[in-house]
């Protein structure tokens, strides 16, 4: 007969995917599959998003791409002619416009900037519907004529697959953070079949961390994507580019000066695309769900003179590079998709600038390589070569990732001998571009709205302070054999939330709670020995800083969370909310009194804890849309008895348990504005 009681079999299973989900979030092997995951999800992804952008492009124009048959008319629509191109983005417009306002604003707009930020400021979180809302949303766009790119849409589809992954197992921040780097990887390693670009593409723009664990999960992510996108598109790069030859060292220098040149160009593009915005966003007034539809008319516009601005415009950059353009057509094509990729985002488009700037450079390197042919014919190759390394040159002059800039181009060539002319061009072209320009076209959007990557975030008073800084005493152990009733009056005893349970030898074998016992006391359990009942949360060290112990205690549905001596085997101490949050004020009062000493000093902050319980102006509302008082910081949410992140795109419900820090002064305050049961 078993002596297990029915309560501790039933809580077998669900042990076993918590072990399941503890070696995911903390053994370096948990990484390997989250990876394989997170790469295959985005390689499907993309392949998907293509398919879909393809079949928005047959049902607006009639025609597999558009921008390469010049001004040919729809054949679902042939009473229009060619004037249903005016038409095709405003009806895409009219679609996507609203699915984006209604589910996903953060889907509107290049897509690369918002992975950013969810890495830097709010821990790789990004939330799952985005993944859909952007794919269709930019498909729209894309198909009816949008003049943005496939990169950056697929780049956050999969870093918005990697976090939801990742925030579904529950892992820390730091791998959270890396998991988006993966599918920011697959995204740009399935769509270009280049992975080694998309690898660097994620270390260089997403991550900015190069460590051994990171490169070797975004690899792994990045392989498995591009062997699902070869499965399905097949071995060949998507962009058929002319072969390269140097034909003599002089050339360098011409390479050199189209760095130069290149620089200028993607500064100038970036001033354009934000001076655009710029315009629009001071001339509307309407709604923002009907803005994609009336700019939609205007974009057709440019569309009905130059077709060739249509969509993501492959074909035409191909075209370009093998000489079926003359000199000043491929001025006027430099000049339109500046405009119309512009234009295209500042209406509330959704698509990337990453194909738009390899776009810019093929024409600029096309046209530069025909003038330089014709006055140096000796010493000048084919200027379809100029217009391969234009490609990398401007595309690093506009995201400041030479080593991404470099690989892509490398990969779509297949050809070695490009490397050292396109080093020199990309180099250049990075180099001036950061004395013309502070930010790159990624990070200004950011900057635009108060957030700065490229100062650096500040670092928390938390990083600095060690765990044993913080934990409290624990009280004298009790034995694996002590009942349960031993258990009881220790606990009942002491007024001590918690017990640690020790074997003969002393070694650590778990801790009790009281709703431990109190659970064991009605599960009428045969064997009720505290060894057989005691629990093993995750364990904190006492080296560890106050900032990532907070996250655990974030992830854990406990009270709080045992702190082991450096072998493990000995409880030291025990950490809580409170504990961080008493630490956290007098680091912050005391860091206040030093650095201002003119000024009276900032009083200690209250620990307030906030039940909403009914309807209120905090239910439904994000945590940086409240109008909290000031000095205020939401420290721990808790929702139906488990820790969530705090970030400030989090919607609080009905139910939460948040922990605030707050000035005493403002505490009355704080009570009154979530109209629900505060206790200090």
């Amino acid at each position: 007969m078993s002596s297990e009681s029915p309560a501790s079999i039933v809580r077998r299973p669900s042990t076993r995917w918590a072990r399941g989900f503890d070696w995911l979030r903390g053994t370096p092997t948990g990484l390997v599959p989250l990876a394989l995951a997170v790469g295959a999800g985005a390689g499907l992804g993309a392949v998907a998003f293509r398919y879909l952008i393809g079949w928005f492009t047959e049902l607006f124009t009639g025609h597999a791409d558009y921008s390469a048959g010049g001004h040919a008319i729809n054949p679902l629509v042939p009473w229009l002619g060619i004037f249903f191109v005016v038409l095709a983005p405003a009806v895409g417009g009219l679609v996507y416009g609203p699915i984006v306002q209604r589910f996903a604003r953060e889907a509107r707009g290049h897509g690369v900037p918002e992975v950013m930020l969810a890495v830097a400021e709010r821990g790789g979180r990004i939330g799952p519907q985005v993944a859909v809302v952007k794919a269709l949303a930019s498909a729209l766009c894309i198909g009816s004529g949008g003049s943005v790119g496939r990169e950056g849409p697929i780049v956050q589809i999969g870093s918005a697959l990697g976090s939801s992954l990742g925030q579904l197992v529950r892992l820390p921040e730091r791998r959270l953070r890396l998991l988006v780097a993966c599918g920011a990887a697959g995204g740009i390693s399935a769509t270009f079949n280049a992975p080694i670009a998309g690898v660097f593409f994620a270390m260089e723009l997403i991550l900015g961390d190069f460590g051994v664990e990171s490169f070797g999960a975004v690899v792994l992510a990045s392989v498995t994507s591009a062997v699902i996108g070869r499965a399905v598109f097949g071995d060949e790069p998507f962009l058929h580019l002319p072969a390269f030859h140097l034909t003599s060292p002089a050339e360098f220098g011409a390479y050199a000066l189209l760095g130069l040149l290149a620089a200028v160009v993607g500064v100038a593009f970036v001033k354009v695309l934000y001076g655009i915005e710029d315009l629009a966003d001071k001339l509307w007034r309407g709604p923002e769900w009907l803005r994609p539809a009336v700019g939609g008319l205007l974009l057709g516009g440019v569309l009905l003179v130059l077709p060739q601005l249509y969509g993501v415009g492959y074909p035409v950059l191909s075209g370009a590079i093998d000489g079926h353009y003359v000199l000043w057509f491929l001025l006027i094509l430099l000049a339109g998709k500046m405009v119309a990729t512009s234009l295209t985002i500042a209406v509330g488009g959704s698509g990337g600038v990453f194909a738009p700037s390899l776009f810019l450079g093929a024409m600029l390197g096309t046209a530069f390589g025909q003038l330089a042919h014709a006055g140096l014919p000796g010493i000048v190759g084919s200027a379809g070569a100029y217009g391969i390394v234009g490609m990398g040159a401007v595309f690093a002059a506009t995201a400041r990732a030479p080593i991404t800039a470099v690989l892509i181009i490398f990969e779509l060539t297949g050809d070695y001998s490009i490397i050292l002319p396109l080093m020199t061009a990309v180099v250049l072209a990075t180099a001036l571009s950061k004395k013309l320009s502070r930010d790159t076209i990624y990070t200004l959007k950011l900057r635009r709205r108060g957030i700065d990557l490229l100062r650096g975030k500040p670092a928390s008073p938390l990083e600095s302070m060690p765990v044993s800084t913080a934990m409290r005493a624990m009280p004298p152990p009790i034995g694996v054999d002590a009942t349960l009733d031993a258990v009881l009056a220790r606990l009942t005893d002491t007024h001590d939330a918690v017990v640690p349970v020790v074997d003969d030898a002393g070694r650590y074998r778990g801790v009790l709670t009281s709703r431990d016992a109190e659970r064991a006391a009605t599960d009428n359990a045969l064997d009720d020995s505290a060894g057989r009942l005691a629990a093993l949360p995750p364990a904190l060290a006492g080296t560890q800083n106050l900032s990532s112990a907070l996250d655990l205690l974030n992830e854990a549905d406990e009270d709080g969370l045992p702190v082991l001596s450096d072998d493990g085997t000995r409880i030291v101490g025990w950490l809580t909310h409170r504990d961080v949050l008493t630490a956290y004020r007098q680091t912050v009062r005391g860091t206040a009194e030093r650095a201002r000493p003119d000024r009276p000093a900032i009083g200690g902050f209250r620990v307030v804890t906030l039940e909403l319980t009914g309807p209120g102006p905090l239910v439904d509302s994000r945590i940086d849309q409240v109008d909290w008082p000031p000095n205020t910081r939401v420290m721990a949410l808790r929702r139906d008895g488990h820790g969530m992140p705090v970030t400030a795109d989090t919607t609080l419900a009905r139910g939460d348990r948040l922990t605030v820090l707050v000035p005493p002064e403002h505490a009355d305050s704080l009570t009154d504005l979530a109209t629900d049961r505060a206790s200090a």
